[in-house]
């Protein structure tokens, strides 16, 4: 990813604040951008109070697992935003595959950017933004993985690291997401290197070809998963050669 004079981003471009409880790093995040930060800043914390998943789903956030959120500032024009869920997951799915044991599970991204070990996930991704009143465009990057916890009755099956035989600690995984980021940030370049980007993603995308059933905000639709677009929409087989193009919703294989 360049920034405004073209300059192409590396790792001392980021700086990372360290904290021991907050509501939110999202939250943390978006108040320091209101507050005029210049981004590319990661805030972890060791515990949330108020952790939050996609659709406003309560996100458990004990000690021992990885709560990290990543504010950039106009980090794209907005027309190039969509592609950049995939360029966090292949992110993350790099920093998880690194810290696990090579005999565990197969590690895959589940449309958008959920991250799935042996088909259970084990990390939940959070992007939001905000136009801010000084005219600069807010995005924030929310990671959280289970390192050493997993949630009780949740949506999907579920795991976490350690019960996949990685013994690494929340602060070792956060060393790997932050150069895996900066370098899929990179290779994303603000939305110019979106086929890369989309290549990459597929060579660890979970379920092509497979049946699945994708529920939307206003109803379900069920077909075979033919992959992605080069702009990452989902495309939906429906049959009869029907391919419906998806912007947004949760994925169920099966």
């Amino acid at each position: 990813m360049a920034d405004k004079t073209g300059r192409r981003k590396s790792l001392v471009d980021f700086r990372h604040d360290a904290l021991l409880e907050t509501t939110s790093t999202n939250s943390e995040c978006m108040a320091r951008a209101r507050a005029g930060d210049a981004g590319n800043l990661w805030v972890t914390a060791e515990r949330q109070t108020g952790g939050r998943g996609r659709r406003g789903r309560a996100w458990v956030s004990e000690p021992g697992n990885l709560y990290a959120s990543l504010l950039l500032i106009d980090p794209a024009p907005l027309e190039r935003l969509g592609s950049l869920p995939l360029a966090v997951a292949v992110a993350v799915h790099q920093a998880v595959r690194e810290v696990l044991p090579p005999a565990s599970e197969k590690v895959e991204v589940k449309w958008p950017n959920d991250i799935l070990i042996g088909r259970k996930k084990t990390c939940g991704i959070l992007i939001e933004g905000e136009a801010l009143p000084d005219g600069r465009y807010a995005l924030i990057i929310g990671v959280g993985i289970n390192v050493s916890s997993m949630p009780e009755n949740p949506l999907y099956p579920v795991t976490c690291l350690r019960e996949q035989g990685a013994s690494v600690s929340s602060e070792e995984l956060f060393a790997h997401l932050y150069a895996s980021m900066a370098e899929a940030l990179d290779v994303w370049d603000s939305g110019r290197g979106i086929r890369e980007i989309t290549a990459q993603w597929r060579h660890v995308a979970c379920g092509i070809g497979e049946k699945i059933t994708v529920n939307l905000p206003e109803r379900s639709i069920s077909g075979h998963f033919a992959g992605i677009d080069d702009s990452g929409l989902l495309m939906l087989d429906t049959g009869a050669g029907r391919i419906v193009m998806i912007a947004a919703g949760d994925v169920f294989f099966g």
